[in-house]
């Protein structure tokens, strides 16, 4: 059931961003390229998936399991339609980090203001 879902999803995904509706994303990450034609699903069984154009002719899409905490992302060539894995984490223990790769001002010099100011 739950891999039938994810196809659903995926393949919606792909059939939305193929056709160029969505909203396109303003900035990604510097390590990742720019996304065109960003498309966000969700599903009723609490999958959300997101995808575009990384570059011409191939698709990245992240499918989150909010419940688990797992993020999986695929490339799809639009080509011949094969569909990759490319990496899957649970990113639970990410969430729960205050900071990490961040400039000034710190999440912790902020609050250490805010608290100042009360």
């Amino acid at each position: 059931m739950r891999s039938a879902l994810i196809g659903l999803v995926v393949g919606s995904l792909i059939v939305a961003a193929m056709s160029g509706t969505g909203a396109e994303l303003s900035q990604t990450p510097a390590q990742l390229p720019p996304v065109q034609n960003a498309v966000t699903v969700s599903s009723a069984g609490g999958l959300i998936a997101l995808g575009g154009t990384i570059v011409e002719g191939h698709q990245q899409i992240a499918v989150i399991d909010p419940k688990t905490y797992a993020m999986t992302v695929y490339h799809v060539d639009q080509t011949s339609g094969a569909i990759s894995l490319k990496s899957v984490r649970n990113i639970q223990a990410d969430l729960m980090m205050d900071e990490y790769n961040t400039d000034s001002p710190l999440p912790k010099e902020i609050r250490a203001i805010l608290k100042q100011r009360q």
